[in-house]
């Protein structure tokens, strides 16, 4: 009978056989002495018959590993679990990921323990001054105290104003802080062109402008409030915000909003705070008469009859920059007055350009510099550099109301002040205010054998202080010396030469 013959039993998998348990012979094989046999299949018998039941079910199986490497078990492929690496994954050109760390047990006091332990490790410490609040922004003032200080102003000792009068208020002061960062880091930005320091930069500037926006003593005065006063440190964020457009070379007139902000702080209220009144004056006046000499429309506050320097501030000895305290500014700021009449008569084809007032104007003018004399100790850089202002300041006067053609005078005049120029030394902190005269220098200049020194000079100026409004200047002086070369009387008028250009910037 076909129940008497035992089932077929198959072969299993190495994954099935985990699962399956030894099962004794004495359960699978019949005992019976007289129970029937299987009959052999007919046809030639095999070469190599199949293993016998009894060899097959003697098989031990064994579990599937769960100690594998990762890549193998992934795979599912049989790992000789070798160390740190298994052979299995070597031999297959596979980058074997290695073996899950073994979990300890652990009691539950063990593992609240363990908690206790993970909360003690080291926590974020917060700013110590605010503003200052990555590497990059301690490397940003690091920058400001040792370089762009010092590139800025005369002073370069323990007494200059950005680190003796600024940086102790900015610590106190977040929108300052973040004024000063912003002014370093577009400084480093223009020497070396990195995402990081014009990203960074560009963070602390949205900080400062934010800041001066929600104000309230900014809002306060907006709002009609003449005695609400702004506090100093607010009042120095836009000067600072105006160094840094220059520090960035901007051209397209970025300082007027924040020059016309600071001379608004200085014409409506005065600072109780002497040392920083006289900075605040002093810078803005400079940079407010500097800038007259580039634009047509923006005009000296020293020209406001109802203005005049605190009392306090009569030490020219002791200014920060040149030509401000000790007069020189005055006589510039008349001479562009002059220069406006001229540009008036002959817009309306008036002749003689200038006439017997104008004259008689230029000649006071022309004695008040002859007259005048440096506060500046003698035979050093101060003192030299202080005769390149007379010097340029003579020669922006007879560029003013003599025709625009060469002549010995102008010739002369020119080789005088590049005299001085070749005694300051090139390390010397009156780098810092040399870009003004430079440019007078530049535009007077007819002779090409003098040129050679002047575009030294621009070089020099650079590789001293890297700051962005360099080469924009000297791009207007060599469109001057185009117009000179072509005998084009329009070389008069560089403030004109500097608006078709496309260029709205300060020579400072």
């Amino acid at each position: 009978m076909d129940m008497d013959v035992p089932p077929k039993l198959e072969e299993l998998d190495d994954d099935d056989q985990g699962d399956v348990k030894n099962i004794p012979l004495a359960e699978v094989m019949p005992t019976h002495p007289n129970a029937p046999q299987a009959k052999r299949p007919r046809g030639r018998p095999r070469k190599n018959p199949p293993a016998s039941q009894t060899s097959s079910l003697s098989k031990v199986t064994k579990g599937r590993s769960k100690t594998g490497c990762i890549t193998c078990r992934r795979r599912k492929k049989k790992c000789d679990e070798t160390k740190p690496h298994c052979l299995n994954c070597q031999k297959n050109n596979v980058a074997c990921e290695g073996y899950t760390p073994k979990e300890t047990w652990k009691s539950g006091k063990q593992k609240v323990a363990e908690a206790r332990r993970s909360s003690a490790r080291p926590h974020s410490l917060p700013c110590l001054i605010d503003g200052i609040e990555t590497e990059l922004d301690r490397y940003f003032l690091d920058h400001f105290v040792n370089i762009v200080s010092k590139v800025l102003t005369l002073i370069n000792d323990e007494s200059n104003p950005f680190k003796e009068i600024l940086l102790p208020m900015a610590i106190k002061h977040r929108g300052l802080m973040h004024s000063l960062l912003c002014l370093s880091g577009s400084h480093l930005a223009a020497r070396e062109s990195k995402p990081d320091f014009n990203e960074r930069q560009m963070y602390h500037f949205d900080r400062a402008v934010c800041n001066l926006r929600t104000d309230k003593k900014i809002e306060a005065q907006a709002s009609g409030d003449s005695n609400e006063l702004i506090d100093d440190p607010t009042v120095a964020q836009t000067l600072v915000l105006l160094l840094t457009t220059i520090c960035k070379g901007n051209t397209d007139g970025e300082y007027r909003p924040h020059m016309d902000a600071t001379r608004h702080l200085i014409v409506n209220q005065e600072s109780q705070n002497q040392p920083f009144g006289q900075f605040l004056i002093e810078f803005y006046l400079y940079h407010d008469v500097s800038n007259s000499l580039t634009s047509l429309d923006r005009r000296p506050l020293l020209l406001m009859e109802n203005f005049q320097l605190p009392t306090y501030m009569m030490q020219p000895e002791a200014g920060a920059m040149l030509g401000v305290l000790d007069g020189l500014f005055g006589y510039i700021s008349k001479i562009t007055q002059l220069r406006d009449n001229i540009r008036t008569r002959r817009s309306q084809g008036l002749s003689p350009l200038v006439d017997y007032e104008m004259l008689n104007d230029a000649v006071i003018i022309d004695n008040e510099i002859r007259n005048w004399s440096a506060a500046q100790r003698e035979g050093t850089p101060r003192y030299i550099a202080a005769q390149l202002y007379r010097q340029c300041t003579w020669v922006y006067l007879y560029r003013t109301v003599q025709p625009s053609m060469p002549h010995p005078k102008i010739h002369e005049a020119v080789d005088v002040g590049l005299d001085y120029l070749r005694e300051l030394p090139a390390d010397s902190s009156t780098q810092s205010v040399l870009l003004m005269p430079l440019f007078l220098l530049g535009c007077a200049a007819f002779d090409p054998a003098q040129r050679p020194d002047i575009r030294q000079a621009f070089e020099d100026l650079q590789v001293y202080s890297n700051l962005g409004n360099i080469k924009p200047a000297r791009k207007i002086v060599e469109l001057v010396w185009e117009k000179m070369d072509a005998e084009d009387e329009s070389s008069w008028d560089w403030e004109t030469i500097i608006k078709e250009a496309g260029y709205d910037f300060l020579v400072t």
